[in-house]
C-alpha cells in the first residue's frame, strides 16, 4: 500500500489582552511546528485575545471583523503562505449586524478556503456565548486543503458525536478542534478535562479518524471574571489513542505523522459507514 502521510501539530498556550501580541505568539509556535514538518497547524479557540465570554460586556463586539478583514485572519493568511503550511484560523466574525464564533481555513498557499461557523454555542458561568454568537449557519464541512481533506469544529462542538459524523461523511480525514475550555466558576474542584478528551477519542473510535485538540492554559481575568484554562491539548489516532499530549500547564506543539492511506483502508475494514442506518436516526 502506498503511503499518503499527514502532518499535524496543535498549538497549547495562554493569551492576554493585546491582540498583536497574542497573533505574534501564536505565529511563533507556527514556526516551531512547520520546522517539525507539521503541514496542518492548529492554534486555540479565539487566540487573539482573552477569552472574553467569560462574562457580558458590549465592548468586546468592537474585536469582531469579516473574515476578510480580521487582523489575525490576514496575519496567519500570510504566515501560511509563506511556510505552505495549513491553518485553521478561529476568530470572532462580524457579518453585518450578526456576530458568529468562526474559523477560517487558510490553505498552503494564503488563500482562505472558506468559513465555518460555530454550530453549538454554550451558555453557563464563564461561558456566556450565547450573549456574543448567532448560532452557525454554514453547516458542517471537510476542507480540501493540499495536503488532505480535514474537518474543523469549534470548542462545545466537539462534545457532539454528529458533528465528527457529519464531518466523516462528508470525507473528512482527520478532525480539528479549537478550544477555549477550563475551570467551572460555580465549583474550582470541578475538572471535566478527562471528560473531554474522552469524548473526542469515542468520536476518533466510531469514524476511525485521527483527532487533534488545541486549548489554551493559564489563569485569565477579564474585568474581575477569572477563568483558569486546563490545556491538555492531544492529537490521537483513528483508534482513540493518545499519541501526542499537553498536561495542565505545557506551553508549545504537539506534532505527529499520519498515513491517511492506511487509515483509509482500515477505515473500510471496520464497516462503521457500510453498516449505517440513517433511515432509522430520523427521531433523534
Amino acid at each position: 500500500m502506498t503511503k499518503r502521510t499527514l502532518t499535524v501539530a496543535a498549538v497549547q498556550t495562554s493569551f492576554g489582552s493585546d491582540m498583536r501580541a497574542n497573533i505574534d505568539t501564536t505565529a511563533e509556535l507556527i514556526r516551531e511546528a512547520a520546522d517539525k514538518g507539521a503541514q496542518v497547524i492548529l492554534p486555540p479557540e479565539l487566540f487573539q485575545g482573552l477569552y472574553f465570554c467569560s462574562r457580558q460586556d458590549p465592548k468586546w463586539f468592537a474585536d469582531a471583523y469579516p473574515a476578510d478583514a480580521h487582523p489575525c485572519v490576514k496575519a496567519l493568511g500570510s504566515l501560511a503562505r509563506e511556510l505552505g503550511i495549513v491553518i485553521p484560523i478561529s476568530f470572532f466574525e462580524k457579518d453585518g449586524p450578526r456576530y458568529y464564533n468562526s474559523v477560517a481555513i487558510a490553505d498552503a498557499d494564503g488563500k482562505v478556503l472558506g468559513v465555518y461557523r460555530k454550530s453549538h454555542i454554550p451558555d453557563g458561568p464563564g461561558y456566556m456565548e450565547k450573549y456574543y454568537f448567532t448560532p452557525g449557519d454554514t453547516g458542517f464541512k471537510a476542507w480540501r486543503t493540499s495536503y488532505g481533506t480535514i474537518g474543523v469544529g469549534i470548542c462545545w462542538d466537539q462534545w457532539f458525536p454528529e458533528c465528527a459524523r457529519a464531518m466523516a461523511l462528508k470525507g473528512a480525514e482527520v478532525l480539528f478542534y479549537p478550544t477555549a475550555i477550563g475551570s467551572e466558576p460555580y465549583d474550582a474542584r470541578f475538572d471535566t478535562h478527562s471528560q473531554w478528551q474522552r469524548a473526542m477519542q469515542g468520536h476518533a473510535v466510531s469514524n476511525a479518524i485521527p483527532i487533534i485538540a488545541a486549548n489554551r492554559v493559564g489563569r485569565e481575568n477579564n474585568n474581575g471574571a477569572e477563568q483558569k484554562f486546563y490545556g491538555h491539548s492531544f492529537i490521537c489516532d483513528h483508534g482513540g489513542e493518545l499519541v501526542q499530549s499537553f498536561g495542565a500547564e505545557d506551553k508549545g506543539v504537539l506534532v505527529h505523522t499520519f498515513d491517511l492511506a492506511y487509515i483509509e483502508n482500515y477505515r473500510a475494514d471496520w464497516g462503521f459507514f457500510r453498516d449505517r442506518r440513517p433511515e432509522l436516526y430520523r427521531e433523534a
